[in-house]
C-alpha cells in the first residue's frame, strides 16, 4: 500500500516536472521566433536603408554600406533583447 502511494506521488512529481520544461520550452521557442521575425525585418530595413542612400547619391558607397551595417547591428541588438 505504501509502495503504491510513493510510486503515485513519484510519477506525478515526473509529470509536473515535465510540464514546468515544456511551458519553459514554449516560450523559449516564442521568443526565438520573435527574434527571427526581427531579423527578417531588419534585413529589408537594411536593403531599404541601402537602396536609398545609392539612390540618394549623396555618400559615398562606403558610407551607404556602413548604414546597412549599423541597421543590422540594431536589429540583432533588438532580437538579442528578445531571446535574452
Amino acid at each position: 500500500m505504501f509502495a503504491r502511494n510513493a510510486l503515485h506521488i513519484a510519477f506525478a512529481a515526473i509529470l509536473f516536472a515535465i510540464g514546468i520544461e515544456g511551458t519553459h520550452a514554449t516560450e523559449q521557442a516564442q521568443q526565438r521566433r520573435a527574434a527571427r521575425d526581427v531579423r527578417q525585418d531588419t534585413r529589408q530595413t537594411a536593403r531599404d536603408t541601402k537602396q536609398g542612400c545609392r539612390a540618394a547619391n549623396q555618400t559615398s558607397n562606403a558610407q551607404c554600406r556602413q548604414d546597412k551595417r549599423q541597421t543590422k547591428q540594431h536589429g540583432r541588438q533588438a532580437a538579442r533583447n528578445i531571446k535574452y
